[in-house]
């Protein structure tokens, strides 16, 4: 029995005590992880999601967190006297599956269906006139414009790029005062909802690092970030 599931953004061909390295993942050493991205399931007969199957996961246990080989990224630009050399090693997560399962699972994000639909049908529109439509319409073009204005730039912090920075954005978290004040598990939820692809990310410092930048701190940034490996503090 084998199964394609999506992990961290990748998809993966996975049997049970398979051991399989993928991008660093939030957990300790030791506990179990589920995927409930599960693309495809033979046990006998293939069964195919569209996209996903539903009820079906694959749980696996965390064996290790390590880096891989260190990549040279070198940049020239000719007659200009222009050369940087940085050197990157990514984090990865080593995993061992544990179970496959094809139809039972309970998907994390099924309890938040319900409250989504209720959210809709308690904000249908009620008859207004086109005079206090127009004027709601500029309220909130005039509140967006003031928001925008005053959002710090997120992708200050060590780890967190455009995307990240976005979804952080659109959860309200817009400043560097309010991720200080976020809770790390809820920043890497926020992360994983905006896009499985951001699932990876190591949120833990980011409060601290926010703090610092809220601060004006910069300099114990800069050496907060140095220490930095794969978004851990040394």
């Amino acid at each position: 029995m084998y199964a394609i599931v999506e992990i961290a953004g990748q998809q993966f061909k996975v049997a049970k005590d398979q051991k399989v390295f993928v991008h660093r993942l939030q957990g300790e050493e030791g506990s179990n992880v589920t995927f409930d991205n599960v693309l495809l399931v033979d046990n006998g007969s293939v069964t195919i999601g569209a996209p996903a199957i539903e009820g079906a996961a694959v749980t696996a246990k965390i064996l290790n967190h390590l880096k891989g080989d260190k990549v040279i990224v070198f940049k020239k630009k000719r007659r200009k006297g222009y050369r940087v050399k940085n050197g990157h090693r990514q984090s990865f997560t080593e995993i061992q599956i544990e179970s496959i399962a094809a139809s039972g699972a309970k998907k994390a994000t099924a309890k938040k269906a319900t409250p989504k639909k209720e959210a809709v049908k308690k904000a249908a529109p009620k008859k207004e006139s086109v005079k206090a439509e127009e004027t709601k319409v500029v309220a909130k073009a005039v509140t967006k414009k003031s928001k925008s204005s005053k959002a710090d730039d997120l992708k200050k912090i060590e780890g967190a790029g455009p995307k990240a920075a976005e979804a952080m954005v659109n959860a309200g978290l817009d400043t560097f005062a309010k991720v200080a004040k976020a809770d790390p598990a809820k920043l890497s939820e926020i992360l994983t909802e905006a896009s499985s692809r951001l699932s990876h990310l190591v949120t833990t410092t980011w409060p601290k690092q926010a703090d610092l930048a809220a601060n004006g701190k910069w300099d114990e940034l800069k050496e907060l970030q140095d220490r930095l490996d794969g978004g851990v503090e040394k």
